[in-house]
């Protein structure tokens, strides 16, 4: 007996009567069906017209095929074949040996005309035993209802195809228009529903997904986004429900790691704890990447790295760090680190969160440094989602142990308020880091403070540092700062006397001025 969720061509039922599952093959579908479809099954794919049904079902009967079973296409719509298949044969999935031994074609059109349904149901029971079809598609459902006489002889028609698709343990896939209306009789007849649909996501539109029935299992609710691409269709399962719980056990921290900065190891108490998520909050300019580029460099063969941004191409940003003394090359050559560059431009959320976990289980990583945040809000369909997308993915990250650090853009460049780009993040990460600009003497400082480390006590002084040659350098405390958090230094006489930390010629000291 095959397993559940194993897939492939059989009848519906095993000895013990456990359904079998036939895999769809159309990345990311059978991660929302839980598995696949069922055998014997009889599914509606609903959809208007360009939504991406005939591609759906032309992609499934081709990947049954190729994995070794028969498929059968019979099209009841008046376009032949001939121009369907010109269409297909732009796709990945399209194969030609395939055709006419795994996927069979034929039209049903002249039997629906000349016969009516009795007639189609004749022609699908002799097409579907004679190739020995384990997964039919029938394209143009609303032709059978227009067909019929009835409602009730429509009913009729497909507790008729229901019985013999179970019989013969088919899966059955029927195309319907969505102008059909919403609750339909036969909604109720069928083992599953699947719904593509256009939504507006801002100026843009996204193509959706959603399974809103799923007769004896359960699936992944609500609608996942997915594209038609050269290879056919790919759905990408939200992120919260397919990480609604992490894949494995969260371990507890086990040692410190090293941001690559001593001294700021030092504030957080040796570094942040293994397995942790660190969100380093900072406006544009005060150092976010080059603290990133730190930790990465000290990726090695027992902590692999991965740079995962959106602004800088990896020799850009192999040349920024090399400008800093800092060496991504070499970790690169080795392996030990890998650099993947998204652009912002037209990318799906779920898609961006998928790739992150799949190049972080590749390679099994352990120092990943995320840049930035802001690289996943324009990839953004629904602002209330960012904080359980965001929670999701740092819940996976900690079960895989890795450490993990994300930059995230405040919007003021001074000032006294800090604006967390997203909503309840702060409660979500484990470990905060705030880079911030003071001004002093009509000069702007940076500043570094460590605000929250989980489960370990840590420095709460202000430290100025700065971007050199050598990387970041830090200096003594800004500790005679007044208005700490206002962003503007408010110097005294003394202050102005003693200068910067990082005066020419003196040793650190603590100028009069603040930052936040």
């Amino acid at each position: 007996m095959t397993e559940e969720g194993a897939g492939g061509p059989g009848p519906a039922a095993g000895i013990e009567g456990r359904l079998q599952r036939v895999p769809t093959g159309v990345p990311g579908l059978d991660a929302v069906l839980r598995g696949g479809l069922f055998a014997g099954g009889g599914y509606i794919v609903r959809g208007g017209p360009g939504a991406g049904k005939t591609i759906l079902a032309n992609q499934v009967c081709f990947q049954h095929a190729r994995a070794g079973g028969k498929a059968l296409f019979v099209t009841l719509l008046a376009e032949n074949h001939a121009r369907m298949v010109q269409h297909l044969e732009r796709l990945g999935f399209y194969d030609p040996a395939l055709v006419p031994n795994g996927v069979y074609y034929v039209s049903a059109f002249r039997a629906l005309e000349e016969g009516g349904l009795r007639g189609l149901m004749t022609l699908l029971r002799r097409e579907v035993r004679a190739r020995g079809a384990t997964v039919l598609a029938v394209d143009g459902l609303m032709a059978v209802a227009e067909g019929g006489d009835s409602d009730r002889e429509f009913r009729k028609f497909f507790h008729e195809l229901q019985a013999f698709i179970s019989t013969e343990g088919c899966v059955a896939l029927l195309l319907v228009s969505s102008s059909r209306a919403e609750h339909h009789p036969e909604h109720t007849m069928v083992d599953g529903l699947i719904a593509l649909e256009d939504s507006r996501v801002g100026s843009r539109s996204q193509r959706e997904l959603e399974v809103r029935k799923s007769r004896g299992s359960g699936a992944l609710r609500g609608r996942h986004p997915f594209r038609i691409t050269d290879g056919g269709i790919a759905v990408y399962p939200r992120i919260e429900a397919l990480l609604a719980r992490p894949s494995q056990p969260d371990g507890r921290p086990d040692g410190r790691v090293s941001t690559g900065v001593p001294a700021l190891d030092g504030m957080m108490g040796g570094g942040p704890l293994a397995g942790t998520t660190t969100l380093v909050l900072g406006a544009s300019g005060t150092g976010k990447t080059t603290l990133g580029m730190h930790y990465l460099a000290r990726s090695s063969e027992r902590e692999p790295g991965l740079h995962f941004g959106f602004y800088e191409t990896p020799d850009r940003l192999a040349a920024y760090a090399a400008s800093m003394g800092l060496d991504l090359d070499g970790p690169v050559q080795r392996g030990d680190l890998e650099i993947l560059w998204r652009p912002t431009a037209e990318q799906i959320m779920d898609d961006l969160g998928s790739q992150l976990i799949e190049a972080v289980r590749r390679r099994g990583v352990k120092r990943l440094f995320v840049d930035g945040l802001g690289g996943y809000l324009e990839a953004i369909d629904r602002r209330e989602r960012v904080s359980q997308v965001f929670a999701a993915l740092c819940n996976e990250l900690r079960a895989l142990g890795v450490t993990t650090f994300v930059a995230g853009e405040t919007m003021n460049l001074v000032g006294p308020e800090v604006a967390v780009p997203v909503e309840g993040v702060s409660v979500i990460v484990d470990n905060m880091v705030l880079l911030r600009f003071v001004e002093l003497r009509a000069r702007l400082h940076r500043l570094v403070s460590v605000m929250k480390v989980r489960g370990s006590d840590f420095d709460l002084a202000l430290r100025e540092f700065r971007i050199t040659g050598a990387g970041i350098e830090l200096a003594g405390t800004f500790a005679d700062a007044e208005s700490v958090m206002s962003g503007f230094g408010v110097e005294r006489q003394a202050a102005v006397r003693r200068g910067s930390a990082f005066a020419p010629g003196k040793g650190p000291t603590r100028p009069r001025g603040g930052g936040g």
